[in-house]
Order: structure tokens, then C-alpha cells, then sequence
């Protein structure tokens, strides 16, 4: 049967990938959920004889748009624009913005199917989008980063609005970005509205939002912890990033009595064997979110600490990794090393840090897993609490979206439970979340007819 479901799986990619040529991060989203559902499909013939699975891996809307700007010295620039506009069978589509030089449409769609189910997973009205450009903030002063976003928001503002697509931040995007573009959309719409999440507090932003995708990946492994009789007291923790997903991650691993001993970005990881304290915490905020300094200068500060160029933090021995920097960066070598460190907890804070082999690896050992689709959905789930207190025209106090969060993931930990437990007894997370995800915007769609 296997060999079976194996063959439809083949036949299902070769189509997808003849259709979508050269977009490989996209393939491999797909192929990961793919892998999970055809046998679910197969057993529930409603799903199959309506190309439900098909549907879902077509964009229902893809925008492509140039966005000209000029910088500093009086000369003109040009990136490119993307918004993905994927499912929205159960709700507005809902993703995040990316400014990076390595954004293209592969890379956009890859995310805007996996924030389909993952938007699912939080049980919040939300569908699916993700969008960006290849511009890099990075180097650019404030003014540049300004006449950008607003070139980029005057297209992107014909295409979304508080009941057809709400974006957020994402790498590259984070609050200043947000404002430059809530400014430019409620100027050339002339409605305040609840259009982007990420906004600033004293313009309808939400308590907790900049903190929740590193606090809710963190509740996540707290619950798959809590499988074995587990918990984070005592525990050696590796981040990788520096952003602000790792930031929170860390921040929440301390205070629920983890020891997290590395960071990292794009030039190599900090190690620091006494932990990374709040004191410490604090230091890095700074360093990463006003001086937009690297992670190396940790070391300047904390000479205990040791920097390592060019690498990723994955040969530091651990109980419990938090990949919560970009897609691949742990790769079958890698999985390897972590679990012959004695690591046994991986929940991903970033959106498929995991490459396939790297998987495999933790499936095979039946380490807890939990992918980011479902690990890191406290961002998005977050994003959502902050669409409803904008609809509500009110503001939530600090606690109150903090719990909401925790009960969000600790259900999304349930739902994965409920699909993803095997014969044995070991709870396979991935089979879970993607199935999980499935189940409700299938029924969806199915009862929309064929749209």
C-alpha cells in the first residue's frame, strides 16, 4: 500500500513541479504535506474527487508589480513587488510581508501554502497569503526605507484591505516598515483601518504581537515536552537568529527555567556556556533592533562568550533546538549531529528551517518535532487576536493576549495529537499538523463549491 500511496505521490509532484518550473522551495512545502495527505485523500474520496489538494497548491490571485524608488544620492532604483494571494476559503488571506534580496516567487508561494494551514492550525477565520519584495533594508536609512515602502504600498493598497488581505511583518519587515506603509495606505485610501498587523501600540497594534511567534514556538515545545514528562527546567537550549523571533524564543525558554546558549545570523553564532540571561537578552535587543549591529559584537561585551564564523549553531551540544532564522538551515548532517548531542526536542520558530533529510532524521529517531506550520503559528495567531480588538475598535491588556496565545497553541498541540498519533504511540507532528490544517479548509471549500 505504501509503495501505492508512494506512486500517486510521484505522479502529484511531477505535475505540480512541469506547472511551477524552478521554484524549489515551493516543491519541497508541497512534497512535505503532499507526502502526509495523499494517503488521507485516498481515504476520504470526497476530498480527492474534488481536486482539493490540487486547488490548494494553485494561488487563487498571484500580483507581480514594480516598485521604483529613489535613494539618498537623488538616483532611481527599482525592485520587484510580489503578493501571493493563496486561500481564503475560511477567512481574509493573512501572511506576512518579506523585504530580502533572495525574495522571488517560489520562496513567496512556498510560504503563502504553508501559512494556508498553518492559519488553520490557530482555529482564527484567517486564509492564506504572503507577499514582499527583493528590496534589503539592510544599509538603507530611515528616508530610503520610507520612499520604498510607500512606492511599494501604493501598489500593494489596489489588492488588500481589512476584509480581503491583511499583511504583517516578516523578515526584513518589522515595525518601522509597517508604520511607513499604514501611513501611505490610510493616506491614499482615506480610512483608518485595521489593514497590516505588526502596527505600533499607539496606532492599533496589539500587546504581545512583537513578542509572539519566539513565546508561542516555545509553548509549543513546552506541550511536546509535557508528552514525556518533560519540561524546560534545567535545560540546555540552542537558538539560531538573532531576530526577533529568536529574541522572544529566548526570552521565553529563560523565564520557563531553560538556559539558552546560542544565537546567530548570517555571519556565524555566539556560544556562550553561562546562558544568555535577561541582562544579557536585553544587550542583544538593543544591539539587533536600534544599532542593527552583528551578533558578533556579543562577544565584545561578554568576552566569556565565543563567536564562530560561518557557521550555524547545530554542533552545540543541547536538549532542545529552536531554529528561528530562515528556511534550510538545519540539513540532514545537521539533524544528525543535534540528535547525537543528545538533542531531543526541535520546534521551529522559523518557516522550514528543516530541510527533508533533516526530517527524516527526526523521524526516524522519534525525537519530538514540531514543524513550523504549527510551532510557529503564535505569530500569525497573534496577528489575528490584533485583526479582532481592531474590528472591536478595543485593546487587550498585556495578560489577557498572552493567555489567549498560550490556549491557541496548547489547542494547536491537541489538534496535531489528534491527527498525528501513530500505531506505537509516537505522536508524528508533522502527519498531524498537516492534516489538521487540511481538514478545515477542505470542508471549506468544498462547501463554497468549486471557486
Amino acid at each position: 500500500m505504501a509503495n501505492a500511496y508512494q506512486k500517486l505521490v510521484d505522479e502529484f509532484m511531477a505535475k505540480l513541479i512541469a506547472k511551477n518550473p524552478n521554484e524549489k522551495e515551493f516543491h519541497q512545502a508541497v512534497m512535505e504535506v503532499v507526502e502526509s495527505l495523499i494517503p488521507f485523500v485516498e481515504e476520504n474520496p470526497k476530498y480527492k474527487a474534488a481536486k482539493i489538494l490540487e486547488r490548494m497548491c494553485e494561488p487563487e490571485r498571484t500580483i507581480l508589480f514594480r516598485v521604483p524608488w529613489t535613494d539618498d544620492k537623488g538616483e532611481i532604483q527599482i525592485n520587484k513587488g510580489y503578493r501571493i494571494e493563496m486561500n481564503s476559503a475560511i477567512g481574509p488571506y493573512k501572511g506576512g510581508l518579506r523585504f530580502h534580496p533572495t525574495v522571488n516567487l517560489g520562496i513567496l508561494k512556498f510560504l503563502a501554502f504553508e501559512q494556508v494551514l498553518k492559519n488553520s492550525l490557530t482555529t482564527l477565520p484567517m486564509g492564506g497569503g504572503k507577499g514582499g519584495s527583493d528590496f534589503d533594508p539592510k544599509g538603507k536609512s530611515d528616508n530610503e526605507v520610507m520612499r520604498f515602502c510607500q512606492s511599494f504600498m501604493t501598489e500593494l493598497q489596489r489588492h488588500i484591505g481589512a476584509d480581503t488581505d491583511v499583511p504583517a511583518g516578516d523578515i526584513g519587515v518589522g515595525g518601522r516598515e509597517i508604520g511607513f506603509m499604514f501611513g501611505q495606505y490610510k493616506r491614499l485610501r482615506n480610512e483608518f483601518v485595521g489593514v497590516l498587523t505588526g502596527k505600533g501600540l499607539e496606532w492599533g497594534g496589539s500587546l504581545i504581537r512583537p513578542e509572539a511567534t519566539g513565546y508561542g514556538q516555545v509553548y509549543f515545545a513546552a506541550e511536546m515536552l509535557k508528552t514525556r514528562g518533560l519540561d524546560f527546567k534545567g535545560k540546555i537550549v540552542c537558538v539560531s537568529g538573532s531576530g526577533n523571533v529568536a529574541q522572544y524564543a529566548t526570552e521565553k525558554a529563560t523565564m520557563l527555567g531553560g538556559k539558552v546558549v546560542t544565537l546567530s545570523d548570517s555571519e556565524g553564532y555566539i556560544y556562550d556556556p553561562k546562558g544568555i540571561d535577561a541582562e544579557k537578552l536585553a544587550f542583544v535587543m538593543n544591539l539587533k533592533n536600534v544599532k542593527r549591529g552583528r551578533i558578533k559584537e556579543y562577544c565584545d561585551k561578554y568576552p566569556e562568550a565565543k563567536f564562530v564564523a560561518g557557521k550555524r549553531p547545530w554542533e552545540v551540544k543541547c536538549d532542545v533546538a529552536l531554529p528561528s532564522a530562515t528556511q534550510n538551515e538545519i540539513n540532514g548532517d545537521d539533524a544528525k549531529m543535534l540528535v547525537a548531542n543528545g538533542c531531543y526536542c526541535v520546534s521551529e520558530g522559523a518557516n522550514m528551517p528543516s530541510t527533508p533529510e533533516a526530517i527524516e532524521v527526526y523521524i526516524d529517531k522519534k525525537i519530538l518535532y514540531g514543524p513550523g506550520k504549527a510551532a510557529n503559528a503564535g505569530g500569525v495567531a497573534t496577528s489575528g487576536l490584533e485583526m479582532s480588538q481592531n474590528s472591536m475598535r478595543l485593546s487587550w491588556t498585556r495578560e489577557e493576549v498572552d493567555q489567549r496565545l498560550h490556549n491557541i497553541m496548547i489547542n494547536i498541540h491537541k489538534n496535531c495529537v489528534k491527527y498525528g498519533t501513530e500505531s506505537d504511540g509516537f505522536i508524528n507532528y508533522v502527519k498531524g499538523a498537516n492534516i489538521g490544517g487540511f481538514v478545515k479548509v477542505a470542508e471549506a471549500m468544498l462547501a463554497q463549491g468549486l471557486v
